[in-house]
């Protein structure tokens, strides 16, 4: 007989496991910067708030960069947030997954047997966003924490954008917002990506929304202070 052992059997090579952990009994006005923290010193991707019924329900999935951060954020476990002490625990990719895909799904945006592509139809609000009034910018929420200007870039690659004018929204601690303002070259450009609405950078679902280029100055002043 061999002594051969297939991967992950007699402590053989384990490949590296999603590094995302779920958490439970979050305080209900908990928010991402909360999460940030509860998690201080770790190098949190994404955050994922746990909506059920339009109402948080007080867990939420948080993605790290790397298996050994998942190792440090799981001696958290059982820890304070206020009066609340926090369960912090393993669960596996497909579960983060599901719960993006829930929460695109009660925004209403796709239709019940969303199985991981968007359909054609952007559904109700992006007839709204059709209606409203356009400058040369958009906004763009959703984006995940660690997002570059390349990505960007790379994501409204079919569209002419002026690449210097891609301002990514920061708190005054330096930490990425979700947000970004993106500036195209026409009011006309800025239309035609709207077609981007609702997809993906990483696993994360961008919504696209009209701007100005007020708000667009705002949110740069607010991430210089």
């Amino acid at each position: 007989m061999s002594s051969y052992q297939p991967y992950g059997y007699g402590g053989g090579f384990q490949p590296p496991s999603f590094p995302v952990v779920r958490l439970r009994g979050l305080p209900f006005n908990c928010t991402d910067i909360d999460i940030f923290k509860f998690f201080a010193g770790l190098d949190i991707v994404d955050v994922l708030l746990v909506n059920k019924s339009g109402r948080f329900s007080g867990e939420a999935f948080v993605l790290f960069a790397g298996s050994m951060q998942v190792e440090f954020a799981l001696q958290r476990d059982r820890q304070n947030m206020g009066r609340r002490y926090v369960e912090v625990f393993r669960c596996k990719r497909q579960d983060y997954y599901h719960a993006v895909a829930a929460e695109v799904n009660y925004e209403g945006i796709y239709d019940n047997d969303f199985h991981g592509s968007p359909p054609p139809s952007r559904g109700k609000r992006y007839n709204d966003k059709d209606q409203m009034e356009y400058t040369e910018i958009l906004k763009m929420r959703g984006l995940p924490f660690s997002v570059k200007k390349p990505e960007i870039v790379e994501f409204f690659g079919d569209f002419k954008i002026v690449e210097d004018r891609i301002h990514i929204a920061c708190r005054p601690d330096g930490k990425a917002t979700g947000e970004a303002y993106v500036e195209f070259t026409s009011v006309e450009e800025a239309k035609r990506a709207m077609c981007k609405d609702k997809m993906t950078i990483g696993a994360r679902y961008v919504e696209l929304f009209p701007s100005t280029p007020d708000e667009a100055r705002r949110a740069e002043s607010r991430s210089r202070q």
